[in-house]
Parts: C-alpha cells; structure tokens; sequence
C-alpha cells in the first residue's frame, strides 16, 4: 500500500467547469471573517466575495475599503430584507452560533445557497430549522467542515477505510488553545445563549467529527465529563473529556481544553497497526501524517494547504456543476445531537444514548 506524494494533496473532488466564479455575501465580519475567510477567497480559483453583512454599515464598509470588487455593504436587517440580491449567488455564515438561524433562513428566503460555520445553532432546536428551511426553499446547505477538504484527513479515511491499521479498536483525540488570550470574558463564546457552550461544542466539535468522517460511521452512545477553573468560564465549560462509542465496538477518547498550549493530534489504534496526524485541527499549523501497518509504513509532512481555500473551493465548485455539496445539514444535525447527549452526560455524570 503506498502513498503518492506527488498527488497527496490534490483535489480529488475537484471537476473542471467553463461557470463563473460564484459570487459570495460573507454575513458576519468578525476577525474570523476578516483573517482566514476573505484570504481565502481572494485566493481561491471557484469563487468571489461581492457583498458583506455586518452589524452595521460602518463595519461592512470599513471591511470593504481593503477589498475590490465589492458590490454590496448590508446591515443584518437589510440582508434580511433582501437587499443587493442580485449581486451574491451564495452566502457564508460565521456569526454568532445562537445567530445562525435567522441568517440561514434569510438565504433560503432568498434562494440563497448556505456554506454555515459550525456547530449549526446553539441549539438542536435553532439547527433543525436552519435545515429545514433549506430543504424547504430546495437550496443546498453545507455545513463549514474544513476539515473534511484537509487532504491529510482524506488520506487518512482512504488509508482507514482501506485497511492499512486493520480493523479500528480505539482512537485518541486532543485539541486545545487559549481563548482567553485573543479574546476577553465579554465575548459571546462565554454567553451560554449564543454559543450555546463554550468548549464540547466550539473545538471538541474538530474530532467529534473528524472521527465520523475518517471511520465512516456516527456514535451510537456518549459519556462526557467538564471542568471550569477560571471565573471567565462560570457557568459554562472550559475543560472536558469525552468518549465516543461506535456501533461496531470501536471506542474514540478525547480531551479537549480552551485553556493550554495550542495544539491537536489524532491517533486511530487498529488490530494490525496505527495512525497518527498531528497537528491536524488548526488551519496554519505543521500536518504530520504517520502510518505503521503490515503493507505501509512511513511519515507524511506534505506541503500545507490553506484549509479555508479548499473549503470555498469544493463548496463553490459543487455549485457550479449543480450538485449539492456535503457535509449538509443532516450531517451537522447528527454533531448537534451528539453535543447535546454530551452535555447532558457532563451534567447527570452518565452515559447517554444517542437515536437511531
């Protein structure tokens, strides 16, 4: 079993197509918007930013005065209105979680494709009707896993799925980070309401489904456990431990903190072997890919590419050939499920089942 090293980072989604650029209106500009998104864009070969939403104009023009061809700045509530339609095909949603609703349903209304950023909603019951009414107005609605564009985490679900460690017994996840230093205890990451938490759903979200997208497979029960230290985190959560159990017996165990050294790794455990990646998670960090198993064996540093680009890129490029782009809304539902059982679980102290 080999790894070609000359395509280990191409698009394999990737079709060639004689459309237009899609034109994108960026609905939220906070510093994620404005230091990975826009990059991203800018530099990506399917789409365009032409229009951005902010709290106020002010902002949206402010954003703007950097950039070229922009054809719109909108308030929230004069995108609601449907303003500047003509000039956007698709919307990227990074607000607030508990604010994702409204913007989601606003680009239905419109006839608006949806890229969202995760988790869906502070909630299962604001998730559930972003999808809806996406179903409803027949838009596509793809839910802002870059990860699963990362072509490490697509190698490593090839190599998985194609036995390279055997049959998956266990698997061990971390990330962690230190919000507190980017940004103050009035952010609304610490507001329960629209965050809807602050650590399981905001990075324990990055394995959570990392691991259902390399194994193929959804969580079938839950146990979880949180810690908070210190007074920013009153109230909410700032570290936890969770365990994933898979139908067929496998078992995922991580750990995930707002509170230490920024880093991240994921390592599956097989009956024949291992692999490991480090530093998968964050978007501008060193990616390690090493694999021991009876017909491979070997370490991957391959040339990083931009995770948010390549995001852009598949969702766009999907749109220009008609198709709906995954992971959808159904996707993001079963990670909203699966953080709800784990809160539940970190609140009785037991372990949660999870529907069918």
């Amino acid at each position: 079993m080999d790894i070609d090293l000359d395509s280990f980072s191409a698009r394999d989604w990737e079709v060639p197509t004689d459309a237009d650029p899609v034109r994108l209106a960026m609905v939220g500009l906070g510093w994620w918007t404005r230091e990975q998104a826009l990059p991203a864009v800018e530099d990506a070969d399917h789409c365009a930013t032409t229009v951005l939403v902010s709290s106020s104009t002010e902002k949206a023009e402010d954003v703007a005065a950097d950039m070229e061809g922009i054809e719109g700045t909108l308030t929230y509530d004069e995108y609601a209105d449907g303003a500047a339609t003509d000039a956007y095909d698709a919307v990227y949603i990074c607000t607030p979680n508990g604010l994702h609703r409204g913007h989601v349903e606003a680009a239905a209304a419109h006839d608006k494709a949806v890229l969202c950023e995760k988790p869906l909603g502070a909630t299962v019951e604001d998730a559930r009707a972003t999808v809806d009414a996406c179903r409803e107005a027949d838009v596509p609605l793809m839910v802002a896993y870059r990860l699963q564009t990362e072509p490490v985490a697509r190698r490593a679900r090839e190599l998985i799925q194609n036995g390279a460690v055997g049959d998956v017994v266990s698997i061990l996840g971390h990330m962690s980070d230190t919000i507190l230093d980017a940004a103050d205890e009035t952010s609304w990451r610490f507001d329960p309401e629209l965050a809807g938490g602050t650590t399981l759903n905001d990075i324990g979200i990055y394995p959570l489904n990392t691991i259902r997208f390399v194994l193929e497979e959804d969580p079938q029960a839950v146990y979880a456990r949180t810690e908070s230290e210190q007074p920013a985190y009153e109230g909410t959560d700032e570290h936890g431990a969770f365990q994933l159990e898979f139908p067929d017996g496998t078992l995922a165990s991580c750990t995930v903190t707002h509170s230490a050294t920024v880093t991240s790794s994921l390592r599956f455990v097989g009956t024949e072997g291992e692999l490991t990646i480090e530093g998968l998670f964050f978007p501008n960090t060193r990616k390690v890919l090493r694999v021991s198993g009876p017909d491979i064996e070997g370490e991957f540093r391959p040339e990083p590419v931009d995770q948010m680009r390549e995001e852009f890129d598949y969702f766009a490029n999907y749109l220009q050939r008609g198709l709906d782009p995954e992971p959808d809304g159904e996707h993001g539902m079963v990670d909203m499920r699966a953080i709800e059982a784990l809160y539940e679980s970190a609140e009785s102290g037991r372990r949660v089942e999870l529907d069918a």
